[in-house]
Parts: C-alpha cells; sequence; structure tokens
C-alpha cells in the first residue's frame, strides 16, 4: 500500500491532515489562496505510477529532464542541456545544478539513476511506453552528468521524457523502506513548485508554493482543490464565489459555459484544440465484429449537428481518429460522410434487416442491440452518448447507454467489456507514437477495439517497425499504412478535436492554456 494509504488514509478519512514538516495554510487569505475543484481525488500521487493519482497534481509536485514547449518544441527542465550520438543510442544529459527536492534533498545525477532504475525495474505497468523498453540501462557519469542507454535508436525518446508520468523524480529520501516505489511512497515529494501540504480524502487536497523552487515561482501562494464530482455543483460553487476557477473538460455541461460566457461577469476561455474526442468501436465483441455494423455507425452519426447543438461550435468536427496537425497524420483520408441511406443499405447487405412492424434490425434472431460506455461524471460525453443513440435508432441500431463510476468506465477500456466505448486520444506529446505504441499492450481500449481485426499482427508489427525507423520517408509510409487501416476497418468513430473550457472570476489574471493536455495553468495565475 502506497504512503497515502498506509499512512495516512487512517487518518485521513473524515480529517484534514497536515503534512510532515508542513505549515498551516493561509485559508483566510483569499489573496494568496486560489480556490478551484476537480471531480476526482488527486490520489496518493507516486511519480512512477498511474491513476489513481491525477496528472495534474503529479505535475505540480515532480519534474521532468525536459520540458514539452508550443509548437513540439523541446526545451530545457532538470537537465540544462543534452547531446544525441551519431547512431542515437546514447543520449547524455548536463543536470541543472543547484536544484533541491523540497525536503531539502540535492537532486543530482544519482538521484536520477535511482528514479531510472525504480521505473526500469516494473517495466511491466509501462508496457504501453515504448520508451520504457527502450533504455537498456541509465548511468550516472559524474554528480551532474546523466547518461541513458537505448537498445535502438528510438526517435521519440526526448518527447517521451516530457511526459508527466512515469519518468518524474521522487525524493530518494521520500521512497519507501522497501526501496521498491511500486509498494509505494512514503509522501508525494518532487522539485517542481508546488508542494502537498494538506490532504483529505475525496474532500480537499491544498498546496503551497515551494519558495526554494529554482525555477521562476507560481505568484499565488496557495492553490487549494476541492473535489467536486458534480458539474452542476461546481457550477453552483463558482457562482456563489467559492471557486476561483472552473478548468477543464466535460467538467461542466457545455450550457452552463454558455450561460456563464453570456452572462458577462466572469472571463471565459476555449483552448485550440488538443485532442480528438472519439468513441472506440470493438471490432473482436458482437455484431460490431461485422465491418458492415461498424462502417454504418460511421455514418449514421449527425456530427455536425452535435458540434452546433451541444459543443455550441466550441469545437470543430473531427472526420479522422487523428488530426492533420499531428505529425505524420495528415495523409488525405476521405471521411465517412453522414449518410442514413448508406447506413441502412449496408446493415441490409449484412444480413441485419428490421422485422415486420418492428424498429430494431435482427439477424438469426439476435436484435442489434450495442452497449455504449461513459464516464457518468462527464457532462458532455453523457450529451453525445444520448444523440448518438437517438441517432442509430433511426437506422435500426438499439443502443443502450452505461454511464458508470470512471473506475468501472477505465476497466471496461482495459477488459474489453463494450462494444462503443468513449476513448479520446492523447494529445500532445503523445501523438501519434505514444498512441500507436500503446495499441498494442491491453493497456487502454484501443488495443480491444483491434482486437478481431484479421491484420492485428500486422498492425502491430508495422507499429513496432515505425518506433525505431531511423529514415523519415520509410516512417511517414508506415505511419500512412497504419492510420489507413485503422481508419477503412472503422474501429474509431471521431467526433471532434478536443479543447479546454476556462472560467474564472474577474478578478484572476495570468492566465494562458497549457502545451501538454493534461496540465493546469496554475503557475501564472494571479488574483487581485
Amino acid at each position: 500500500m502506497n504512503f497515502l494509504g498506509k499512512v495516512l488514509l487512517p487518518l485521513a478519512i473524515g480529517a484534514l491532515v497536515v503534512l510532515p514538516g508542513c505549515t498551516q495554510p493561509q485559508a483566510g487569505n483569499r489573496q494568496e489562496n486560489l480556490v478551484f475543484s476537480w471531480s476526482q481525488d488527486v490520489g496518493p500521487l507516486n511519480p512512477h505510477l498511474y491513476g489513481p493519482s491525477q496528472m495534474f497534481a503529479q505535475d505540480m509536485i515532480f519534474e521532468s529532464l525536459v520540458n514539452y514547449g508550443r509548437g513540439g518544441e523541446i526545451l530545457p527542465g532538470l537537465a540544462e542541456s543534452w547531446e544525441v550520438s551519431p547512431d542515437g543510442r546514447v543520449i547524455t544529459f548536463q543536470l541543472r545544478q543547484g536544484v533541491q527536492f523540497s525536503d531539502g534533498e540535492a537532486f543530482n545525477a544519482t538521484a536520477a539513476k535511482l528514479n531510472f532504475d525504480q521505473i526500469l525495474a516494473n517495466a511491466q505497468a509501462h508496457d504501453w511506453l515504448e520508451l520504457v523498453q527502450q533504455i537498456d540501462r541509465v548511468e550516472a557519469e559524474d554528480e551532474y552528468t546523466l547518461r541513458i542507454y537505448l537498445k535502438n535508436a528510438y526517435y521519440p525518446a526526448l518527447q517521451e521524457l516530457t511526459l508527466i508520468r512515469p519518468v518524474r523524480f521522487l525524493s530518494p529520501a521520500a521512497f519507501p523502506e522497501s526501496g521498491t516505489t511500486a509498494d509505494g511512497i512514503k509522501q508525494p515529494i518532487g522539485t517542481g513548485p508546488w508542494i502537498l501540504t494538506e490532504y483529505s480524502r475525496d474532500n480537499v487536497a491544498v498546496f503551497r508554493r515551494n519558495e526554494n523552487y529554482w525555477g521562476e515561482l507560481p505568484a499565488i501562494e496557495q492553490v487549494t482543490v476541492r473535489v467536486i464530482p458534480d458539474g452542476e455543483t461546481r457550477v453552483v460553487a463558482f457562482e456563489s464565489g467559492e471557486l476561483d476557477l472552473i478548468y477543464g473538460n466535460g467538467v461542466i455541461s457545455l450550457d452552463a459555459f454558455e450561460r456563464l460566457q453570456k452572462s458577462g461577469r466572469y472571463q471565459t476561455e476555449v483552448s485550440q484544440p488538443l485532442s480528438t474526442r472519439a468513441i472506440a468501436i470493438h471490432s473482436g465483441r458482437g455484431p460490431t465484429q461485422e465491418l458492415a455494423v461498424r462502417q454504418a455507425i460511421q455514418h449514421s452519426f449527425n456530427k455536425d449537428a452535435v458540434i452546433q447543438a451541444i459543443f455550441y461550435n466550441t469545437e470543430r468536427r473531427a472526420d479522422t481518429y487523428f488530426s492533420d496537425e499531428v505529425p505524420y497524420a495528415d495523409i488525405g483520408l476521405e471521411p465517412y460522410a453522414y449518410d442514413v441511406q448508406r447506413a441502412r443499405a449496408l446493415l441490409d447487405e449484412a444480413g441485419w434487416t428490421l422485422p415486420a412492424g418492428g424498429s430494431i434490425r435482427q439477424k438469426n434472431g439476435q436484435s442489434l442491440t450495442l452497449e455504449l460506455s461513459f464516464d457518468a461524471l462527464n457532462n458532455i460525453d453523457r450529451a453525445i452518448a444520448e444523440a448518438l443513440q437517438a441517432d442509430l435508432r433511426q437506422v435500426g441500431i438499439d443502443v443502450r447507454l452505461l454511464g458508470e463510476e470512471r473506475q468501472a468506465w477505465l476497466d471496461r477500456q482495459t477488459n474489453g467489456e463494450f462494444h462503443l466505448i468513449f476513448n479520446n486520444t492523447w494529445g500532445p506529446p503523445y501523438e501519434p507514437h505514444a498512441m500507436v505504441s500503446s495499441m498494442r499492450k491491453p493497456s487502454h481500449a484501443d488495443y480491444e477495439a483491434q482486437s478481431g481485426l484479421p491484420m492485428k499482427a500486422e498492425i502491430d508489427r508495422k507499429i513496432a517497425e515505425v518506433l525505431v525507423s531511423t529514415d523519415s520517408a520509410t516512417r511517414q509510409q508506415l505511419y500512412r499504412d497504419i492510420l489507413t487501416t485503422l481508419h477503412e476497418q472503422a474501429v474509431y468513430l471521431p467526433i471532434s478535436y478536443s479543447t479546454k473550457l476556462a472560467v474564472l472570476q474577474e478578478n484572476i489574471g495570468g492566465f494562458e492554456f497549457m502545451p501538454q493536455e493534461n496540465q493546469v495553468p496554475l503557475n501564472k495565475l494571479t488574483k487581485r
């Protein structure tokens, strides 16, 4: 069990825990305290593991060797500079000197190697991420020189070192007694600009500014994250002044966003598209095993109506799983047109016909009934699910909506118990390399969605080849083959290019969207 589970949890239930060595918050001083909400608890915040830890909170505490800048530029982070060997198999980093973890421990090559060794020792947990599989070993050459030896020339290595997890750095003093971070951590202590100072599970997490941070200090001294699962409750809390900021995607309904926007009382912002909102279609389960059924779904969904009626044009229609702006993805794929008659013809030809007087198609005595799984707390996905249900009924497909707790929905992604499931892409810096890499492992819905394809083994072979390709023309052709096959096999229903929404009180300044999908822009916010 991890630190917060083993040590703090018994205390945290029903009580606010002040973490060791931390000062009391100054909650009464509104000038120093910014309050926003999240739908879930921040979790144990182990930098080397995944859910239930929330990525935005991990990003507040833990840092990477290099950072992902706007436009995909790789920027210095805990490493001031780096050099890639001519054969692409060795990367040498010069670490920033004088950096300390928030407990006073020095960040150096020894501490960095210690973290890398833990990640590599638990490589199975990171099998979705090819970077971890490609690292042969990591050596501390001297106090501030770290060298990563790769098994192959892995072209996305630097981009994947910018990810929020798992390659971030925990203070050696916060390692558990077993020395294995896969078992948990003592405390979430990193080098980042924020320190977790108070925590009450499923209630609140308080982050104080790290006054010894090596970089630019955040303007706000304290961020309080309240757990508010429900979007309507979040809006009520914001309008009553209890929250300073609403941020995210699906955290409130778009009806509520439009109302807040039109009120003129608040600042509202919509980001540029960051990822693709999509539904994965299982090619190995039930009626969606048939290509004709998957294609009929594509032709039945009126995306333009959804963009206008649900998104109020805050997002634009997506016709491909990856946007044309994603590297290697601008390959001229032909969209599936909204064509109800074509959908009906496909189903008729496949033997799914309407019984006399019936509205749901049947074949060999089986009704064409599908289950669509979504996170019940995501207000936008729920609205889309209802629209898709109505559209598919017009062509004789019955859709049963399964709105569940987030973990149940995530479990379905990995165990494959779905016909249709919301499965957005991850945005920069994951696309396309990290996403296609994960398609080979049963870690996300992509693997299950593709599992019934007769050419699945060939897709996986090409993914493995493209990730270590050193020739750009070969790489482009391999990506073309992979993405074209997935598009033609209709295993994804792209809906829109997803954006982040922000609503801020009038006294909040300094807002700007972040380059990564899962970062929350807190560091530059000011409060008058």
